[in-house]
């Protein structure tokens, strides 16, 4: 099979039919709390505090990121680690790993309860600019991209993360395929998220997870030449044995296909810029005659 090209005349590099994203969140919460969930099924008496989630949320940053790499160095795979930066200070050898081995790692807000949705334009300003800090001190560089924790952005982020300077923003989910954007503050390139990360298995069947993937890309890979599949995990769920080894199993499987490229965000968003790639709506994409 071959792909066709955009109107504009620019295909995948190579070629490739399929653009794949592996997305590893490194997450951690302030002070003494956890996520809102785990995989408990009894929920506590209001107020009380949840030590069993606080602790369950720190697995990411302890073992989880430490597995993933493992899984994700065997079979070849770099990804975008979008970690909250408080993350990145209670893991600097993961970091240090993650850099050596030619991951990307993201801004994710300083931590996972740090919502940019219930901040003030300054007080966003200043998380981005903290979350900045914590990268040049760990890493030598900011970060080259942004996702919002909870997929939680106010309407100034975008423009935010542009003034930052930063090349990729991924709080976009009425999108398909990634594109250039612009905005007051300086462009940007929008890449979407996913419907189903792990998480959404939480307490469920792992393989669901590992079929969800398997049937979108299959699809994709059958029907919508150029179409592009973002992968999603968070390390202090995805990193464990159940649903490592599905993330295990799905990487191995996306390798059999020739013609899939698999990217990191920052490479994607570097190749999209440069070839200032433009929103597609799906009249376009699906019925070019019309």
């Amino acid at each position: 099979m071959t792909s066709p090209k955009f109107a504009q005349g620019f295909s995948y590099p190579n070629n490739a039919r399929m653009a794949v994203v592996v997305t590893c969140l490194m997450e951690n919460w302030s002070g003494d709390k956890g996520p809102p969930f785990s995989v408990q099924t009894t929920s506590l008496k209001p107020g009380t505090h949840d030590r069993a989630a606080m602790t369950w949320g720190t697995y990411g940053s302890r073992v989880g990121v430490w597995r993933l790499l493992k899984i994700l160095n065997e079979n070849q795979v770099q990804a975008s680690f979008v970690a909250n930066a408080h993350s990145m200070e209670l893991a600097p050898k993961a970091v240090e790993l993650m850099l050596k081995t030619g991951h990307e790692i993201a801004g994710h807000s300083y931590t996972q309860d740090a919502l940019m949705a219930y901040l003030t334009v300054d007080e966003e300003r200043a998380m981005i600019e903290k979350c900045v800090s914590v990268f040049k001190k760990l890493t030598g560089a900011p970060p080259k991209g942004w996702l919002s924790p909870v997929l939680a952005p106010t309407a100034h982020t975008e423009e935010l993360i542009a003034e930052a300077g930063l090349l990729w923003y991924g709080d976009y989910n009425a999108i398909d395929l990634p594109f250039c954007v612009e905005t007051k503050k300086g462009p940007l390139v929008a890449i979407p998220h996913s419907d189903f990360a792990d998480h959404r298995v939480l307490r469920a069947n792992p393989r669901d997870w590992f079929e969800v993937y398997k049937d979108t890309f299959d699809y994709l890979y059958a029907n919508e030449p150029m179409g592009f599949l973002n992968i999603t995990l968070h390390c202090h769920f995805g990193g464990r044995p159940l649903m490592a080894a599905q993330f295990d199993r799905i990487l191995k499987y996306i390798r059999g296909f020739p013609g899939t490229w698999i990217v990191r965000h920052d490479e994607l968003a570097d190749w999209v810029k440069a070839n200032k790639i433009a929103e597609w709506t799906n009249d376009q994409r699906f019925f070019p005659n019309l």
